[in-house]
């Protein structure tokens, strides 16, 4: 007999009871290290009171009232997120892939206010994965995630990951624009150079693209910079965030120019839940966090101590490990063993980590974790490989 919660994940024989930092304990009071934070989500670790006393101070207030109204909090996070990114306006949404869709259906939109509506196809990259509605796994195009999902959404094209005259080559007289991750997350932890970055800005500009970033993992802070972009010194037309922008409540934004925003007329989209009062309370709880000065200095501090630790164990476990790779608080060891087997046997030592394509290993943690953190992560990690090449793996 089918369970009553759909049989669509394969979880971890694991339940967890109450969280405080960069700390999870299990329902039989098992501690572990959360280097996981619910994928890149919990960016100020587990229970932040400023975070809790946030939504529970809004939960007692008010809820919902849907995008009928008028909502405060909503215009005071639109106007944060203006006025510390490339952006000229937000629309908020649920969740990743929410904001992905709405990406898209705006490269769209602007093409058709300006009488092209044959432009309509995107350029994407091998190793993408940009969510799972119909449209997003279509713009992925990972076998995993398609199958059983036919026929394919039309409109997406993909090029080889890190190949400019491949992406060049696939511009013609229909594309609309490019959408990539600065540093893809699914895809195993591989970050985009900025040189290329900036050559995508370059090339967009030149054949009259959109320019689109997924920051749906790697945005909000956790590459050392408020969305990771900033590296490579340009901007984009559109962006799609999500994940750490609520620290564990469900939100999600669409940050464009006003080039592309004006096209985006009422009617032309819309969403019952997003960026309702509860939604932006988290997230401009997590904005008083994020942008407090130093924190962002603290993420690359770490970071580096991070990447460090985890390259001394490629060179401590040379048939375990073949390197190491990522941008600051998004990192990953790509195994030589299968990645599963380092997660479930990092399980066992207490510390939580996440598979990644690739045959990697990726430690996203909460933001706000310290140096002791980092030790005793890579303690555990070291402790687990170990355990690896001794059974023989």
């Amino acid at each position: 007999m089918i369970p009553a919660v759909m049989p669509t994940y394969a979880r971890y024989n694991l339940t967890f009871d109450h969280g405080e930092g960069v700390n999870l304990w299990d329902t039989e009071n098992r501690r572990y290290l959360d280097f996981a934070a619910g994928i890149a989500v919990a960016g100020l670790g587990h229970c932040h009171p400023h975070l809790v006393e946030a939504i529970r101070e809004q939960a007692g207030k008010l809820m919902h009232t849907s995008n009928l109204y008028h909502i405060p909090g909503q215009t005071r996070l639109a106007e944060r997120l203006v006025e510390n990114t490339f952006a000229d306006a937000v629309f908020f949404n649920n969740s990743g892939g929410e904001a992905v869709e709405m990406g898209i259906k705006m490269m769209r939109r602007y093409h058709w206010s300006k009488d092209e509506p044959e432009r309509y196809r995107v350029i994407t990259v091998q190793g993408a994965f940009h969510g799972r509605s119909l449209a997003c796994i279509a713009a992925g195009k990972q076998e995993k995630h398609m199958t059983g999902f036919g026929p394919e959404v039309d409109g997406f094209d993909q090029v080889a990951f890190d190949n400019l005259n491949e992406l060049k080559a696939a511009i013609g007289p229909e594309t609309a624009g490019i959408l990539v991750e600065p540093v893809q997350g699914e895809g195993g932890i591989r970050p985009m150079s900025e040189d290329y970055l900036k050559s995508l800005r370059a090339i967009a500009d030149e054949f009259g693209l959109l320019l689109m970033f997924d920051e749906v993992q790697c945005g909000v802070g956790r590459t050392g910079k408020f969305y990771a972009h900033e590296w490579a010194g340009i901007t984009p037309d559109i962006l799609a965030s999500a994940k750490g922008l609520g620290g564990g409540f469900p939100i999600g934004a669409t940050l464009a120019t006003e080039r592309v925003a004006e096209a985006m007329t009422a009617g032309s989209h819309g969403t019952t839940y997003g960026g309702n009062p509860l939604a932006v309370a988290a997230g401009n709880a997590v904005l008083d966090i994020v942008l407090a000065p130093g924190f962002l200095d603290n993420v690359t501090k770490v970071s580096a101590e991070l990447m460090d630790g985890l390259n001394k164990l490629v060179a401590k476990y040379p048939d375990q490990l073949e390197d190491c790779r990522g941008k600051g608080l998004m990192v990953g060891v790509k195994c030589k063993v299968t990645n599963g087997d380092l997660v479930n046997k990092a399980m066992e030592h207490g510390l939580l980590s996440v598979p990644a394509g690739d045959n990697v290993v990726r430690f996203v943690p909460p933001m706000v974790i310290t140096s002791g953190d980092v030790a005793e992560a890579l303690e555990k990690l070291d402790a687990a490989l170990n355990d690896l090449k001794n059974e023989g793996a």
